[in-house]
């Protein structure tokens, strides 16, 4: 029994999950409603971002070892290019799911397979941050990849007139991993780091290949949803980073009154972000192709910003145990950089359009007050303020959303 087809041919996935299953008990790949009541994020979405979080945290953690050691340009160059592989993969799978999602056993058990590889990527990172051997990175991101190519490969033998778009996927996504694999024939240094540029651009260049002329259904609030819980799990690993750093100074500092600051200046700034990021309408900023590959792309920025947090937190850490010997303007960079970046980030993608003209003015003038903060006697503590006062004027000001006849509304 086929799976129910609605107008457009996109599927009702609560009447097709219970549907007979046919042949294999495998459902037909047909293109998710965009406009399907309720959808949320699956258990499996889920369980997928919490393995992902396993690789940002390694990376993470070796971003902080870099800087804390004086190290800037490596561990920033190392884990932006490391960085890149987590969001790409994850971000590809979940612009994939919010389309073609059918929860059935063969896709439950490709997702895995998915899963795998980024374990795999994750084991890697810590030989690509000290001797450049991309080997193990390159395998598990492959294993990621050609999951990624089934998948598409898949949805491709109903796609109807998606077939061209998700066969262009397929075939792009696949060429790169060819590409990627060369990667570990550049020398290391400034040929890696151009052959990386190069790669990158090819590889973001393939959904506007794929999607130029018919773009793959998007449910707004689903994929949304997902970007949502993805930066709230990295926001939690940060502050669990953040506290386990604290809680291994105890020992080692003779005054508990700057770690305690520390702590509560950390629980502050990242409740400030949490609050910052899920105050917009997410769901308005992606209402055409356009604005969805803006949205997507720029939340690299976003989602590497709250996972280098943490590593800044560690590193004034370092340097108030006397571990680190970067000075304290350096460290206090490690962190108002991050939070600058976060803010600019989401104010760009989707704030800015919601705001009035106090909340525009106020954010990029709070962001570039953050940046500044390390020239100040008190850094954190001014960075924590300024948040504060971010989300207060939030607060007092709502989002604006424009009504049926165009005019701006405040939502409540």
């Amino acid at each position: 029994m086929d799976v129910p087809v609605f107008p457009d041919g996109y599927s009702d996935a609560v009447t097709a999950n219970s549907a007979s299953a046919p042949r294999l008990r495998l459902r037909r790949m047909l293109p998710r409603d965009p406009a399907q009541p309720h959808r949320t994020a699956s258990t499996l979405e889920l369980f997928f971002d919490l393995v992902f979080v396993v690789a940002v945290s390694i990376a993470s953690a070796q971003l902080h070892h870099a800087l804390s050691e004086g190290h800037f340009l490596h561990g920033i160059t190392s884990y932006a290019m490391l960085f890149f592989a987590i969001w790409w993969a994850w971000m590809n799978f979940t612009w994939f799911a919010t389309s073609f999602d059918t929860d059935d056993w063969l896709y439950r058990v490709t997702t895995i397979v998915q899963m795998g590889g980024v374990l795999v990527f994750a084991a890697g990172i810590p030989r690509a941050f000290v001797d450049a051997d991309f080997t193990i990175i390159v395998l598990g991101y492959v294993v990621m990849r050609i999951a990624m190519v089934a998948q598409w490969l898949r949805a491709s033998r109903s796609a109807g007139p998606l077939r061209s778009a998700t066969r262009k996927y397929a075939v792009g996504i696949a060429a790169v991993q060819v590409l990627w694999v060369l990667f570990l024939l550049v020398p290391e240094g400034i040929p890696q780091i151009l052959a990386f540029t190069l790669f990158v651009l090819i590889e973001i260049s393939v959904p506007v290949f794929a999607e130029y002329r018919r773009q793959t259904p998007w449910h707004p609030h689903h994929i949304t949803e997902r970007y949502g819980l993805f930066t709230l799990i990295v926001l939690g690993e940060s502050l669990l980073a953040s506290a386990n750093a604290i809680i291994d100074a105890l020992q080692e500092v003779e005054s508990l009154g700057p770690l305690i600051a520390i702590s509560v200046l950390t629980l502050v700034v990242t409740a400030s972000l949490w609050w910052i990021y899920f105050w917009p309408p997410h769901h308005r900023a992606i209402s055409s192709f356009r604005n969805s590959l803006r949205y997507g792309y720029t939340h690299y920025f976003v989602f590497a910003a709250a996972a280098a947090l943490s590593a800044g937190i560690e590193v004034e850490i370092d340097v108030l145990t006397g571990e680190s010997h970067i000075s304290q303007v350096a460290a206090s960079f490690t962190v108002t950089i991050p939070i600058a970046v976060f803010l600019l980030g989401i104010w760009w993608i989707a704030i800015r359009a919601h705001a009035d003209r106090v909340v525009n003015t106020v954010f990029p003038l709070g962001a570039l007050l953050v940046l500044l903060d390390p020239i100040l006697p008190i850094p954190v503590t001014l960075t924590a303020l300024i948040l504060v006062i971010i989300v207060v004027v939030l607060v007092i000001r709502p989002p604006v959303i424009p009504d049926a006849a165009g005019r701006d509304i405040d939502e409540a």
